[in-house]
């Protein structure tokens, strides 16, 4: 069971296991209009064209959900897509969190939704986010807002509560068998939330999920966010590089005009 968190200390907790919820952050006429822009940007992406499945198609996933026609609904960037979504980035409910677990001062490296379809949804195997944008302090955490129901029917995240302290773990994306293997799921701890909540995560700790077998699909979408003092990598992923509170301490005329 996942313990009830939200009396803790969330730095406290967060240091020791890796990831930290907190419970109710928004309300529900805020939500209401993040999960009716969150159909319509799943509506607009199904009519783009576009590849919007982001399924891991390797042995690893094959061996949780065993259906290669499952599926991950997946963009990056919501604020882009939507104000509503670009306004809740500033939400000072869920800044005033960001800020116990970063500091006072916090970028926005990009957004993502993720739809996890009723009966279709696909798995992830254990895994670190640490090589896709990798940053020199390690500050950067996912801040996950559920925007429906997120159980062990429709496929919840999982975690592995304090792998962080592991560090960076070489070729730990869901692809290596060792890594999975070294990460059984009866060591995890599923992360079940509700609408409003926001699960918090380092991107050292290792996490995945199973298949969405269930009757409802798991929509929610993630902010990853490091602290101003820390300087990232961003390689080839999508960033914003945009200062949600505070100070962005690394910030250069190049890196400002860049895209």
């Amino acid at each position: 069971m996942t313990p009830a968190i939200q009396s803790v200390d969330a730095r406290a907790f967060y240091d020791t296991n890796g990831y930290y919820i907190a419970r109710n952050v928004i309300d529900s006429t805020t939500l209401a209009a993040l999960q009716t822009d969150f159909i319509r940007i799943v509506t607009q992406m199904e009519g783009s064209g576009e590849n919007i499945n982001a399924r891991w198609d390797n042995e690893n996933t094959a061996a949780l959900d065993g259906d290669r026609a499952s599926v991950v609904y997946h963009t990056h960037q919501v604020q882009k897509y939507s104000a509503a979504f670009a306004k809740f980035c500033f939400d000072t409910r869920f800044l005033d969190v960001a800020e116990k677990l970063l500091g006072p001062d916090i970028i926005l490296h990009h957004s993502k939704l993720f739809l996890k379809p009723a009966g279709r949804g696909a798995a992830f195997p254990a895994h670190q986010d640490y090589g896709y944008f990798p940053t020199q302090a390690h500050s950067m955490l996912a801040a996950v807002l559920y925007l429906s129901d997120s159980d062990e029917s429709n496929g919840c995240v999982r975690v592995w509560p304090g792998s962080h302290k592991l560090g960076p773990i070489s070729d730990n994306m869901g692809g290596n068998k060792e890594v999975v293997a070294r990460f059984p799921l009866a060591d995890s701890v599923p992360a079940i939330c509700k609408p409003g909540d926001i699960m918090f995560f380092s991107y050292l700790t290792v996490h995945g999920s199973l298949a969405n077998r269930g009757e409802k699909s798991r929509k929610s979408v993630l902010f990853q966010l490091h602290a101003g003092s820390d300087a990232q990598d961003s390689g080839g992923h999508p960033h914003s590089n945009l200062t949600l509170r505070g100070w962005n301490h690394r910030m250069t005329r190049t890196t400002a005009n860049a895209s």
